[in-house]
């Protein structure tokens, strides 16, 4: 199949558990499909759904560490600063799939700045390419989010929301359960692979 694919550079980026909403940020290891969605959004200039496009990715980082940041607490009218330690992740880069070429365009003229994770996490996109995946079984696959159950994968299970809405405020849609795999594993059932890069690509349909 005919696929664009983008690669997208930052300094740092840090992914929220949903679960945690006050004290120490943990970050996910991967990108939820929601901040992916977001991010092709942003480079559109409206909203994108899973309706609309599908999506696989595989994302890189060269660590991890932990940073003070301060945050405002609201209540009503009032709020009040506070600091909280919140991890990220060091030199994050992205190879993006969208099943869908036409959106070559919105990348090589994004709308809005295109970010990962935080609204401080600017990315740059350094390389937009068309390739052509073939379908193989017995790949590597991995480092990225893949649906619960999946033959062979394994890592932490978490339930996130594959896009948000665009109204005021935004509501999490589609949400469901997924594996966060931190590293690649061995897929022996056919998917999606990328010969230059000799890694699987999992769509998200």
């Amino acid at each position: 199949m005919k696929a664009l694919r983008v690669l997208i550079k930052g300094w740092v980026t840090s992914f929220r558990y949903p679960a945690f909403i006050s004290g120490f940020q943990p970050t996910l290891p991967v990108p939820p499909l929601s901040t992916i969605y977001g991010l092709i959004s942003a480079a559109k200039g409206e909203l994108v759904t899973p309706e609309d496009l599908s999506i696989g990715y595989v994302f890189k980082h060269d660590g991890k560490a932990v940073d003070l940041e301060t945050i405002y607490e609201l209540s009503g009218l009032k709020g009040k600063s506070n600091v909280i330690k919140r991890e990220f992740l060091v030199d994050p880069e992205i190879y993006l799939y969208l099943d869908d070429p036409e959106y070559k365009k919105y990348f090589e003229h994004p709308h809005y700045p295109i970010l990962l994770g935080r609204s401080t996490d600017l990315m740059n996109i350094t390389e937009i390419k068309e390739v052509e995946l073939a379908k193989k079984a017995n790949v590597k696959l991995g480092k990225t989010i893949l649906p619960f159950g999946l033959n062979g994968a394994y890592g932490t299970i978490q339930a996130l929301p594959t896009h948000f809405t665009d109204t005021i405020p935004r509501k999490a849609a589609g949400t469901k359960p997924f594996i966060l795999m931190n590293q690649f594993f061995d897929y022996s059932n056919e998917c999606c692979y990328d010969e230059e890069m000799d890694w699987g690509v999992w769509f998200h349909r």
